[in-house]
């Protein structure tokens, strides 16, 4: 988890030891702060991860969800099956397919 106050945050989940090497949560943060979406910060990190080790990625999950201080909000994995849950004072159920590489 990475959160910065004028930008927003970011948290992962998955095979931890590779969101660490690359400073995954903190990574998707600053792009948004670069200007990134937040779906479009989180498949850049996932896709620095693939970069490293494309056969390793292969074989791990790797995930990452962040919203903007606006409340715009994305995600996106290596693999499929990675979702997320919304809720906001108009809804409290919606249940999201986030994007992934594979």
């Amino acid at each position: 988890l990475y959160v910065d106050n004028e930008v927003g945050g970011a948290t992962s989940t998955g095979v931890g030891e590779e969101v660490v090497r690359n400073v995954g949560s903190f990574l998707v943060v600053e792009l948004m702060r670069q200007g990134y979406n937040p779906e479009a910060a989180c498949k850049e990190a996932v896709m620095r991860i693939i970069k490293k080790k494309p056969e390793t990625a292969k074989n791990i999950q790797v995930g990452f969800l962040a919203i903007n201080k606006k409340g715009e909000y994305g995600a996106y994995a290596i693999q499929q099956g990675f979702s997320f849950a919304v809720c906001n004072a108009e809804k409290q159920d919606l249940l999201i397919k986030g994007k992934s590489y594979y």
